[in-house]
Parts: C-alpha cells; sequence; structure tokens
C-alpha cells in the first residue's frame, strides 16, 4: 500500500513540474539544412499618450546555430523615430543572480518598414537577429531576466523585465523574466 501511495504522489509530482512541449512556428528539415523558430512570445508592452510599443522574442536555430529573433512594433498617430539594428546593436540581459549576458547583432542594418493602418496610426515594424555568446549561454537557463537593454544605431533603451504581464494588446498573460529558462531548450 505504501508503494502504491508513493507511486502515485511521484506521478502527480512528476507531471505538475513537467516541462511544457516546445511549439514552433517553423520547423524544416530538408537536404540544404535544418531550420527551426519557436512561437513569438511578447517581453514587452508599453502604452503612453496614445502611442503603443511592443517586443516580441523568438528563438531560432539555423544548422544547429541559435539565435534571437527579436520584433519591435510600434503604433503612434504622432512621428514614430526609427531605432535601427547595425553591425554594432546588442542586447544586454541583466539576470537576477548579478550576471550580464550579451548578445551581438548579424551584421546586417535594419530600421524597419513604416506602414499606415485603417485608423490612422503609423505602425513601425523592425527585426533584428542577436548571435548568442559561448561564454555566457548557460547562464540564461539559470536565472531570471530582470532588465533588458537594446543598443540602437543611434539610441539605447532600457526595460525593466516582468515577472508577469497580462497584455493590452491580448489579454494573455506571459512571464517574460523566465523566457530563456522555459524555452532555450527549444534551439538546441
Amino acid at each position: 500500500m505504501k508503494q502504491l501511495i508513493t507511486l502515485t504522489f511521484f506521478l502527480l509530482t512528476f507531471t505538475a513540474f513537467a516541462q511544457k512541449p516546445c511549439e514552433y512556428s517553423v520547423n524544416v528539415n530538408d537536404s540544404i539544412g535544418s531550420y527551426k523558430i519557436t512561437n513569438e512570445y511578447m517581453m514587452s508592452e508599453k502604452y503612453f499618450g496614445g502611442s503603443f510599443s511592443y517586443i516580441f522574442f523568438a528563438l531560432a536555430q539555423t544548422d544547429g546555430m541559435p539565435t534571437l529573433n527579436v520584433q519591435l512594433i510600434q503604433k503612434s498617430k504622432d512621428f514614430i523615430k526609427a531605432n535601427c539594428f547595425d553591425k554594432n546593436s546588442k542586447i544586454f540581459l541583466q539576470l537576477e543572480n548579478g550576471k550580464i549576458v550579451t548578445l551581438m547583432h548579424i551584421n546586417q542594418e535594419s530600421c524597419g518598414t513604416l506602414v499606415r493602418d485603417d485608423k490612422g496610426f503609423d505602425n513601425r515594424i523592425n527585426t533584428g537577429i542577436f548571435m548568442f555568446m559561448k561564454d555566457n549561454y548557460e547562464e540564461l537557463k539559470k536565472s531570471p531576466i530582470a532588465i533588458m537593454r537594446i543598443k540602437y544605431l543611434t539610441n539605447i533603451e532600457d526595460y525593466i523585465v516582468k515577472r508577469e504581464l497580462v497584455s493590452e494588446l491580448n489579454g494573455k498573460t506571459s512571464h517574460p523574466n523566465t523566457y530563456f529558462i522555459e524555452n532555450i531548450r527549444c534551439i538546441e
């Protein structure tokens, strides 16, 4: 009887702490190579004075090389300043354990695309691909993110990474500070 109770307790504990399966928006293996990318995940959302700003992350792996795809979306009826990525752009992630992880942008300049919607808003969409550094890649698996700094071509912006983010855009709840802890295994 004790063994049955122990086994039941073990199975319930195991299922409660099991990792969720990886979800990919693209997962291709062919004769040219392999490519997979996780679904986009909202990391930051700002709303101030009629202007909206969103940051989404997606992890990708191309022929065994892991990268981070970052998508910035800005929406406003006022002028939207372009935040461009270039070869010197970086993302700095300060972890809760005090360590700083740096991601380097690929050597491709991008200032995004400006699109006007039917409600009179200008929307700037910019995407950047960042590479992980080998020396601190493992730290992302161990500690949550506290602060994110993005270095653009002409600007630097800091973002406090929340433990829980309830989106005004879609009403979904996310946990941006543990994004890498929960998802980096999907591209290994």
